[in-house]
């Protein structure tokens, strides 16, 4: 096999983990595959040692490190700067080189050492399938529990609608998606607020969805998580201002359960407001009432 064109490449987005980074290396480095495996490693200008702990580590026979290059006041930089944390997302997509890519968070990490030659063997076998995911543990508070989806999308195949009627169901690390031939990232996805739900729209087409009823990753839940700390206001805005950017490119279908759910959206964001505006007065009062005691 030609060992300078990987057959998979690890997305590997990092910011900030130096407390997580080398349990997530470790699930990269435990892989036992008869492919060549390139890691691509984005890092958002971490201000911790996360870099320098990603450097430490060394190349292996199946597993190379591709770290890119980026300095205050280069293109990246400048690019990030007017674009936001999304351009790192996409910026490591263009610079995968495989047939596949597998997603990977700097605080994430994976634990099955056969994770990505099953996945790998799954979507070369089923051509139909555009994206192949499995079971996660949820780690929070130094608990584990199995992370959550829809019973019926365990096993059986199913379409990107079934996300938006449900839910983001897809832990990312777990995630492996054949890259499509003409892979390019459109304009309007660099608007998104998250990533990965506009990705799996753009790599699916008319292709399915399907689930390894294992589980071979960790999604860990941290203060120091990028979402992981939001308030429920906030996230509900950013989901809005998602559905708001993709729904002209969605197809009928989905068009009806994205505007049902902006329109659930809008109602809980008015409410939430409403309540938050009303406690900021009664607590308001309170003080000036307090203040004249």
């Amino acid at each position: 096999m030609n060992q300078l064109r990987p057959l998979l490449s690890v997305r590997f987005m990092i910011f900030n983990n130096e407390d997580f980074i080398r349990e997530a290396i470790e699930g990269i480095l435990i892989q036992k595959t008869d492919f060549h495996i390139e890691v691509v490693v984005g890092d958002d200008f971490s201000t911790d040692n996360t870099l320098e702990i990603v450097k430490s580590y060394s190349n292996t026979e199946n597993i190379t490190f591709k770290i890119l290059e980026r300095k205050p006041f280069d293109s990246y930089w400048k690019n990030r700067k007017g674009k936001g944390r999304i351009y790192n997302f996409i910026d490591i997509l263009n610079n995968c080189e495989g047939k596949y890519i597998a997603l990977l968070d700097g605080d994430d990490y994976w634990t099955d050492p056969l994770k990505l030659q099953k996945q790998v063997d799954f979507l070369e076998g089923n051509p139909e399938v555009a994206i192949s995911f499995h079971r996660a543990n949820l780690l929070k508070n130094q608990e584990f529990s199995l992370h959550p989806i829809p019973e019926p999308f365990e096993q059986q195949r199913f379409h990107y609608i079934e996300l938006l009627r449900h839910y983001n169901f897809i832990s990312t690390a777990s995630v492996v998606f054949r890259k499509p031939e003409a892979f390019n990232i459109p304009k309007w996805f660099y608007e998104l607020p998250f990533g990965d739900l506009g990705l799996y729209k753009v790599i699916t087409g008319k292709n399915k969805i399907q689930c390894i009823n294992e589980v071979m990753s960790v999604y860990r839940l941290h203060s120091q998580g990028i979402y992981s700390g939001i308030t429920k206001l906030n996230a509900n805005k950013n989901y809005l201002r998602f559905y708001k950017i993709i729904l002209p490119i969605l197809n009928n279908e989905e068009q009806k359960v994205v505007k049902y759910k902006m329109n659930l959206l809008i109602k809980s964001i008015s409410t939430q407001k409403f309540t938050g505006n009303l406690l900021m007065k009664k607590a308001y009062n309170l003080y000036l009432r307090l203040k004249h005691l």
